[in-house]
């Protein structure tokens, strides 16, 4: 059985390249849709990581809603320069690599480890070290907020 388009899961550990560059999982890349073009847009996460989002998702979910916010509203201005000021779009090479631009590098602390990780519609990339952290901090999390979330989810 496989996972339906554009759908991702799981984790994986990789390097940055001296240019910059992260293998994507070769099941992410599978996953990938053929509207995608073997395509993400990266941008900055709201999180310290990268998110790479399939160019179809992106086009189709993000940019319109993006779109529907009021520019008149300075928190909706802001929010979308934060989304689309450090928007790449990006393809992965023969060898399943896609170039980080520096600026994204830096946001997400990244020099040498990266974990990638599928969120479903997207993939996060991160610094291992910087994601323990924020496990450590999800602990104080209370039972009751993923029960809430579960009840909503889980048949």
């Amino acid at each position: 059985m496989s996972i339906s388009e554009n759908t991702f899961t799981g984790e994986f550990a990789y390097t940055i390249d001296a240019k910059g560059r992260v293998n994507i999982p070769a099941k992410f890349r599978q996953s990938l849709s053929a509207d995608s073009d073997q395509t993400f847009v990266i941008t900055k996460g709201l999180d310290p990581c990268i998110y790479a989002y399939p160019l179809s998702v992106w086009q189709s979910q993000i940019e319109g809603a993006l779109r529907s916010l009021s520019s008149i509203n300075a928190v909706n201005r802001q929010f979308i320069r934060d989304m689309v000021r450090y928007a790449s779009t990006v393809s992965f090479d023969k060898q399943g690599r896609i170039p980080l631009t520096q600026i994204l590098i830096q946001h997400a602390d990244l020099s040498h480890d990266a974990l990638i990780i599928g969120m479903v519609n997207k993939i996060e990339i991160w610094n291992p070290q910087i994601l323990l952290t924020f496990e450590e901090q999800a602990k104080t999390i209370e039972q009751t907020d993923y029960n809430e979330l579960a009840e909503k989810i889980i048949i």
